[in-house]
């Protein structure tokens, strides 16, 4: 039953309103938010790109020499694995394994075997294929796949582990090759496409969008990161954007279960083309190095010593011999430019580094106890097997000299000793003190018996009278800055006074 109540009698009088102003041709004024309102953006149809792309993708399949034994010991690939791992590092066959599967393993023989299926695309018309240096590396045969379903078998022109670039040549002419793309046009929100073989599946479109830039994953590579569905097969196939333009090449998944998470990795293709060029032309890939060992520099330590902001990369060790000594550069200095070009992040030296040539002469802008200075550096090449690492020297062994314990000293929780000759040749530093004992504040930041101090702030300590002045001027309410060499590494450690 209706309610005559006054609250339902002013709901029907506006509706009889309303009706009244609809019959009269009133209407309503909209909005003013309204009006302005963006209109719904539709979304992309891929459709052509994949009709002009599509031809350029090719599937790749390798093969690989694997070992099959004569005689069948039952059982399967896992179970001969894990006897083998329990044959060679405990001695004795694996726990609950058959009398029968515990001989001796018979003889084995050589086969041909499958391995792997990735993906890739057409640089050139005559033949030059680039795909990722972990789809080709092992692999006895290359064959590739065209979309119009011809196969052909490859030679491998070259690899590049460093970058995961790998360049493969098919005999054939005529091919539809792919357009490479200004990667610096590249924003992230844009749309974007790849083409590949995710679990062998042949010419698969997905889609998504550039998630960041710059995503520093790799030593060489500031990898592209999106949201694109990226699964095993996918790698080395090409990242494409909405002109049909090939802007990296499809390397990483982020997976804790192997398959695709909403995170995915593309290398650059700016710098792909650099390093397949080389491969190209050499087979192989020149980069430079000066020898040094680098770390980030923290906004805390930047302020303290007088750098302003975070930037550069922070030196805590030099190579001997390297390019680096030979120019000047010691651990602790922070280099801020290189070859013109300022670092931001650490991180970016050593691309800078790496693809500058070989024998080429450049300058280092250094920050060193609060002033720039300009090095030369003759940059030398990068071995492509890995360097033995120079061994590092454990600290100095205490001597008998005098400790250093004044108030000052004492403040910060720190007692310190001289260097003898001896002592400063096997850490490699003209100056300092070593640190005896450590305390309170000295502790807290980090500071290890043992430690070299080199430099309070921006004042070097070359003993321990220096050590004693430089620490009778600290500010004792700020944060202090200290140069510290552990073995051959050198770091910035802050001690917060305790304020008396």
């Amino acid at each position: 039953m209706f309610r005559t109540d006054s609250k339902n009698l002013r709901a029907y009088g506006l509706a009889m309103a309303l009706a009244v102003a609809g019959a009269v041709g009133f209407t309503p004024a909209t909005p003013a938010f309204a009006q302005s309102a963006p209109q719904p953006r539709s979304l992309p149809d891929f459709s052509e790109l994949v009709d002009q792309v599509s031809p350029a993708v090719v599937n790749i399949r390798t093969t690989e020499r694997a070992r099959s034994s004569a005689a069948g010991l039952g059982g399967g690939q896992m179970d001969e694995e894990m006897q083998e791992f329990f044959r060679r590092f405990f001695g004795v066959p694996m726990p609950n394994t058959p009398r029968q599967q515990q001989r001796p393993a018979p003889r084995e023989e050589e086969r041909e075997g499958p391995r792997g299926v990735g993906s890739g695309f057409i640089l050139t018309a005559d033949g030059y294929v680039m795909t990722n240096a972990h789809v080709v590396e092992g692999a006895e045969e290359v064959i590739v796949t065209l979309a119009d379903k011809r196969e052909f078998k490859a030679r491998t022109i070259g690899a590049d582990k460093r970058t995961d670039v790998a360049v493969v040549k098919i005999d054939a002419t005529g091919l539809p090759a792919v357009r490479v793309g200004d990667i610096r046009r590249l924003k992230v929100g844009e749309w974007v496409m790849a083409i590949g073989s995710p679990f062998g599946l042949e010419n698969t479109v997905t889609a998504g969008i550039v998630s960041a830039l710059g995503r520093d994953t790799g030593d060489y590579l500031p990898f592209i990161q999106t949201d694109v569905a990226i699964n095993p097969g996918n790698s080395g196939g090409p990242l494409i954007n909405m002109r049909g333009e090939v802007v990296g090449i499809n390397s990483q998944i982020y997976s804790r279960s192997g398959g695709f998470m909403g995170i995915s990795f593309a290398i650059p293709i700016d710098e792909a083309t650099r390093v397949a060029e080389q491969l190209r032309v050499s087979g192989r890939v020149q980069r430079g190095r000066i020898g040094v060992q680098i770390d980030q520099v923290t906004r805390d330590v930047a302020e303290s010593i007088g750098l302003g902001r975070a930037q550069g990369a922070l030196v805590r060790s030099v190579e001997s011999g390297s390019p680096a000594e030979k120019a000047g550069i010691e651990a602790g200095d922070i280099i801020t430019r290189f070859n013109g070009q300022a670092i931001d992040r650490a991180t970016e030296l050593p691309r800078l580094v790496g693809n500058t040539k070989p024998g080429s002469r450049v300058n280092m802008t250094v920050f060193r106890r609060g002033g720039q200075r300009e090095l030369p550096v003759t940059v030398a090449e990068l071995e492509d097997r890995t360097a033995a690492a120079t061994p590092r020297r454990g600290p100095a062994q205490q001597s008998e000299q005098a400790r250093a314990t004044s108030p000052a000293a004492a403040t910060l929780g720190l007692a310190v000793s001289e260097l003898t000759e001896a002592q400063k040749r096997e850490a490699k530093v003209k100056g300092g003190v070593r640190v005896d004992t450590v305390s309170e504040a000295a502790q807290r930041a980090g500071i290890r018996e043992g430690d070299i101090i080199v430099a309070i702030g921006n004042t070097e300590v070359g003993n321990a009278r220096e050590f004693e002045a430089a620490i009778a001027r600290v500010d004792r309410s700020k944060a202090v800055p200290i140069l510290v060499r552990r073995g051959e590494m050198a770091s910035y450690l802050l001690i917060r006074p305790a304020r008396g």
